[in-house]
């Protein structure tokens, strides 16, 4: 058996590690993925780690089955209470430590199984042990992306791979618009051997930031609040000159989309702010939270904006409760969502979010008052509300907006994020 050394085992800040091959059975080519993870992760996080690493999105039971350390058979379900259900183990109570023995004296792999409908069988083997850093986890290496969900286990997915292969087949196009309208991609980019050992570890290190959670640095706290800050920059002093009908001079927004970098390829740079809905979005909240005001036809600091602008700390404090404690509980839901599909890094494509969102309101007792069905009208106004809220900060890597799916969070839009949904009780 190998030994890997990720770490000098003379620094402080490194654990024991387990270096694991984990391979989907049945996939043709083989997906399969090699992971430096530290033994103690309990089972729920090393699920975690296999929806990261594979590109899963969480949205079946999943199970371990294994002879553990001791030799004992033991069948592992999560979550808990789908545990309950079927007379399995509960999966939060369990280590990783406990089911594989990383001094090679046997009992080195199991089975992880994820969605009990398609039978994802992923063998997991152990490869080696030794030391990694503190709070990490790790891809060293890979084949393959991950099959789509719900495509019907390995069977179903070698199909779908056959027909988005042919645009020629006749089934492409149902597929295609399935395809699209379940990961957010577009079929035509579709392509089974897609690896990314970076990408992988991008979502990875975001996942470590949610199991090991690290203070925000004033860097990732400045780059989150410079829209904001931008603005309370240039209000400061005498403040901005509006025009007649209240708008910002056309100076300014040209200013701000270049100096923000808000442009894009389809809107141009225009220099009105109701031709650049981002600035004109970002002002208008800022008057609504009371950063800014109104006064002689300028915009000014208001009270919270310039304790803002002195102390960027407690901005961030502030942002953090005025966006994840809305007062109106459809927002605060909505809000929920919102968070949870950005940290997640995945969310329903855009003809299926309306229907999710709807559905989320119901089973959590909204309803219209006339008896009828809550329209999916009222989801889509809620989920713009949260989105241009959110369009205040910058959260993400800046990517073009005509591509699809969620942008990918920064370190620092991850933790604002995390810090909302502590607040919302979420974490």
């Amino acid at each position: 058996m190998t030994s890997m050394h990720t770490a000098d085992p003379a620094l402080p800040n490194t654990v024991p590690a387990v270096d694991l091959r984990v391979s989907i059975v049945g996939t043709e080519p083989e997906i399969w993925r090699r992971l430096v993870l530290p033994e103690t992760l309990t089972v729920p996080q090393f699920h975690e780690a296999i929806q990261c690493a594979f590109g899963w999105q969480d949205r079946h039971l999943y199970g371990i089955r294994c002879l553990d350390r001791n030799g004992e058979p033991r069948v592992i379900v999560g979550p808990d209470e789908a545990a309950e259900d079927i007379d399995a183990e509960a999966a939060s109570g369990v280590v990783l430590f406990e089911l594989i023995d990383a001094q090679g004296t046997g009992h080195g792999q199991f089975e992880y199984e994820y969605d009990f409908g398609d039978t994802w069988i992923h063998k997991v083997e152990l490869v080696g042990s030794g030391l990694s850093p503190e709070g990490t986890i790790t891809c060293v290496d890979g084949a393959n992306r991950g099959p789509v969900e719900d495509s019907g286990g390995p069977g179903g997915y070698r199909r779908l791979a056959e027909v988005l292969s042919d645009q020629k087949n006749p089934e492409f196009y149902d597929a295609a618009a399935w395809f699209s309208e379940v990961t957010g991609e577009l079929a035509t980019a579709f392509d089974v051997g897609a690896f990314d050992l970076n990408t992988v570890n991008r979502k990875l290190g975001r996942l470590s930031l949610q199991l090991w959670p690290r203070s925000v640095t004033p860097a990732e706290r400045d780059a989150v609040l410079r829209p904001i800050m931008w603005f309370l920059e240039n209000s400061a002093g005498e403040g901005l000159e509006l025009t007649k009908d209240g708008y910002l001079k056309p100076a300014m927004v040209r200013r701000a989309l270049d100096e923000l970098g808000w442009h894009d390829d389809i809107m141009g740079k225009g220099n009105r702010e109701v031709n650049a809905h981002d600035v004109l979005n970002l002002r208008l909240h800022l008057l609504d939270w009371k950063l800014l005001r109104k006064r002689n036809g300028r915009m000014m600091l208001g009270p919270m904006g310039k304790m803002g602008l002195a102390e960027p700390d407690k901005l961030w404090d502030y942002m953090v409760r005025t966006i994840g404690a809305p007062e109106n509980d459809a927002l605060k839901l909505m809000t929920r969502l919102a968070a949870h599909w950005l940290v997640q890094g995945f969310a329903p494509s855009y003809v299926l979010r309306g229907e999710v969102i709807v559905s989320a309101l119901e089973a959590s007792g909204f309803v219209n008052r006339s008896g009828d069905p809550i329209p999916e009208q009222w989801a889509q106004d809620i989920d713009r509300t949260v989105r241009q809220s959110l369009d205040c900060l910058q959260l993400t890597i800046p990517a073009p907006r005509f591509l699809l799916g969620e942008k990918e969070l920064t370190d620092g839009g991850l933790k604002f994020l995390l810090e909302v949904q502590a607040l919302l009780g979420d974490r």
